[in-house]
């Protein structure tokens, strides 16, 4: 079994099983491969499984709860995987309250710079009830998220847990380095408001059910080929041949340009971020010989190392000041840390050992996202996001004539675990803000599918995609763009309603 940034069951060819309500949890899968060892190891990581079974709580998804499926269901502890095309069910815990603003994030920031920090932000509280220790203004939602989607089951506190979720990817079309060129249907933000509040949460996760149901364009042949195998934290997640980030050749050794990570286009610039998976230990030098290669100044990262007791990330960098890591040629040192309610941020002095040249790059970790879910606070990933295009800008400026690129720098690194779900989230909300500041308009089922045509599997379940329309809205309430939000009926709506 794989150990996917979402508990991902591993590729296979077909699974044989129980089903109905008499299966076990876990039962037994049988993987089919035909051929030589490569054939069958290539297959292992082409075809996605739809069953995947999670440690944590005992709870194997696809149509099974707690082991045991649904009488007369056709799968059980198994189920068989027909197309390549399907994607990775998951169990998801969709917080039942829309992204909220904590009054600590108010203060926690000392930033000079007045957009970093909001002063009379929004909280969409769908609750149902007052907050009546909290100076925060709210927008009530009615009852709150009283109401479950198909497929789903209230989990109380207010949250809910999916036991079938949309399945199967998704791809799009290939961004422009100009504003005209970007596809979709960009709308200004009270229209936004007012299809969110028309569609409601469960018409938002039927929408991203749409475009997760869509087969990936493009290639993964040399994410497939033997040698890099390995260098895949998930078997299950790959990257495209068209958009991947191609290493330099080391001594003629042709697999040795491959790292598991893709170039995104951003608003109005072409390769704005690498979308980039978890540093594995055996390719934390892969890790910084693309970081130098491409003269990156910032990496984000939005995982921990170790979460729930499994590990997510390899430690690619030390956590300490004056502290240090060698990972091949290049040799990595903390110069300072700065620990913060939400994020820390390292500044990492990479030495190329063979020039003995060396940069200045910036760490920041988002630390506040849970373990299940999104983040309860979207206002906390947003004054984090902030930082990171000032300290990018920052970092531009320094460079002076010495950088002939695009004005807004080289790309930001971007990883979660898997480089697709909280990474995905991430890149789509710089994106649709960059948008909504400059023309007022913002488009985020379109920025999605364009971020899925380039890095594979993006904004990797229902709760991510609801999570960036409630925290575009509240960044649009926090800058004066909207004067009020009124989402009453947001959680109730049923999912055909329009």
């Amino acid at each position: 079994m794989t150990n996917r940034e979402d508990e991902l069951l591993a590729n296979i060819v077909g699974v044989g099983g129980g089903s109905g309500s008499g299966s076990a949890a876990g039962s037994a899968a049988i993987v089919s491969t035909n051929g030589t060892e490569t054939e069958a190891a290539t297959t292992a990581a082409t075809i996605i499984s739809a069953v995947h079974q999670l440690g944590d709580n005992n709870t194997t998804v696809v149509t099974v709860s707690n082991g045991v499926g649904p009488a007369g269901s056709a799968s059980g502890g198994a189920t068989t995987a027909a197309s390549a095309a399907t994607e990775p069910n998951e169990n998801i815990t969709i917080n039942g309250l829309s992204p909220s603003h904590r009054q600590a994030a108010n203060n926690s920031s000392s930033s000079s710079s007045s957009a970093a920090t909001v002063a009379n932000p929004l909280k969409l509280n769908t609750s149902g009830s007052a907050d009546n220790n909290s100076t925060i203004t709210n927008a009530t939602t009615a009852a709150g998220a009283a109401g479950a989607a198909a497929g789903t089951t209230t989990n109380g506190g207010g949250e809910f847990w999916s036991e079938n979720p949309p399945s199967s990817a998704s791809s799009g079309f290939s961004d422009d380095d100009s504003l005209a060129g970007q596809e979709g249907d960009p709308k200004p933000i009270d229209q936004i408001v007012q299809m969110v509040k028309q569609r409601g949460r469960h018409g938002l996760i039927k929408e991203y059910a749409d475009i997760r149901n869509r087969a990936p364009e493009g290639t993964f042949l040399h994410a497939r080929m033997r040698a890099n195998l390995t260098k895949n934290r998930y078997t299950d997640v790959l990257c495209y041949d068209h958009s991947r980030v191609v290493l330099a050749h080391e001594d003629g050794d042709e697999p040795s340009d491959y790292i598991n990570a893709n170039f995104v286009d951003g608003y109005k610039q072409k390769n704005a971020y690498i979308s980039t998976q978890g540093p594995l230990p055996k390719t934390s030098q892969d890790f910084w010989r693309m970081i130098w290669e491409q003269h990156c100044l910032v990496i984000v990262m939005t995982t921990r190392v170790m979460e729930r007791g499994r590990v997510k990330c390899g430690q690619y960098w030390e956590p300490t000041e004056e502290s240090s890591l060698e990972f091949g040629d290049y040799h990595v040192r903390t110069i300072s840390v700065e620990c913060n309610e939400d994020y820390m941020v390292a500044s990492l002095e990479l030495r190329n050992i063979k020039t003995d040249e060396i940069r200045n790059v910036s760490h920041w970790q988002f630390t506040s996202w849970p373990d299940y879910g999104v983040p309860s606070s979207a206002m906390a990933m947003l004054n984090f996001l902030q930082k990171v295009r000032e300290k990018q800008a920052q970092l531009v400026q320094g460079l002076g004539d010495t950088w002939a690129g695009h004005p807004r720098g080289p790309p930001i690194v971007v990883h979660c675990s898997a480089g697709i779900g909280r990474t995905g989230t991430f890149i789509t909300l710089d994106i649709c803000i960059s948008r909504l500041e400059d023309v007022g308009t913002a488009d985020i089922r379109g920025t999605v599918e364009k971020i899925r045509s380039q890095r594979a599997y993006s904004i990797q379940m229902p709760d991510q995609y609801v999570f960036c329309h409630l925290a575009l809205i509240e960044y649009a309430y926090s800058r004066g763009m909207l004067q009020t939000v009124d989402l009453a009926g947001f959680d109730e709506r049923e999912p055909d309603s329009e």
